[in-house]
Parts: structure tokens; sequence; C-alpha cells
């Protein structure tokens, strides 16, 4: 599988805050013998992002798009507009599911905003901007997605059930 990571950040953008969720998005995603062909930190906001992620999906054609930062209720926090654009399917039980499980963590999980969805043969998937939520909610969902990219990619003659 091949993965690209956007971090979303103004003040990581900025270099005034150091990226540790997206380093450790790479590691996970490597450690479950996918491969990271792209990282990019973005700074918050829609046009960015938008354009980054149709670039990603249509012309660079990787499986799969993990976003980090921006699910939350800052004014600046866009990342789910910008994905909504994006996307031409929703996946809605991702979201649904990092939510639950998060929330079995902290109630703060239902603050999150994050969405999920496909455009073309890629998946693209919000994930939280703390580097202790990005682990929980990766380590809950990367096994099922692995099977569900088989399926979008065409690895897989099964269907999802």
């Amino acid at each position: 599988m091949r993965v690209a990571i956007l971090t979303l950040s103004d003040s990581g953008y900025a270099g005034t805050r150091e990226d540790a969720s997206g380093p450790l998005i790479a590691r996970m995603v490597e450690q479950e013998g996918h491969q990271v062909v792209y990282t990019q930190l973005l700074p918050d906001g829609i046009d960015p992002l938008y354009t980054t992620l149709c670039q990603l999906c249509d012309e660079n054609r990787v499986d799969l798009i993990l976003t980090t930062g921006g699910t939350g209720f800052s004014p600046r926090d866009l990342t789910p507009e910008a994905t909504a654009q994006a996307i031409q399917r929703p996946a809605p039980g991702i979201a649904e599911g990092m939510r639950y499980h998060s929330l079995q963590i902290t109630p703060k999980a239902m603050l999150s905003r994050a969405t999920a969805g496909i455009r073309a043969q890629t998946l693209i998937v919000n994930l939280p901007g703390s580097p202790k939520a990005v682990r929980e909610c990766l380590e809950y969902i990367l096994p099922p997605l692995a099977h569900g990219l088989e399926i979008l990619t065409g690895q897989s003659g099964n269907c999802a059930r």
C-alpha cells in the first residue's frame, strides 16, 4: 500500500512547533509493511489541503492518505471541510469507529470532527493532531483499512461484509 501523510498545523508550517504526529504515523504504517511515498506539512485551511489531496489522488495515485491535525473546534481547523470537498464517496464508518474507540478512553473524543472518504481509488482518513490520539486511532483502524484498500484498489475479489 502506497501511503501519503499530511500534517495540518499553522505553527508547524511556520517552524515554531515540531510535528510529532506525522513521523509517528509513518513509523506505524511502515511497521505494518506499507510504503510511505509522500509526506508534507501544510498550514491549516481548506485550499492547500484540498489542492494537495486532489493531486495525490488524481496524479500520484496513492492508495491511502492519512491527515493529522485540523479536526477540532478552532476556527482554522478545516481539515474535514477540505476533505469533504475532495472526496467523491464518503466512508463515515471509519471516523465513527475512531470516535467510538476513542470515547472508551476519553469523553473529549466526541469533539473530533474527523471524516473519511474515497476519491478515485484513494482512501482519505483524517486523524487527530495529538500523537497519543493518533496512535490509539491508527492501532484501531489499520487492520480493517488494509482489507478495505485491497477491495478499493482491486487487489481482492472479496466483498466487504
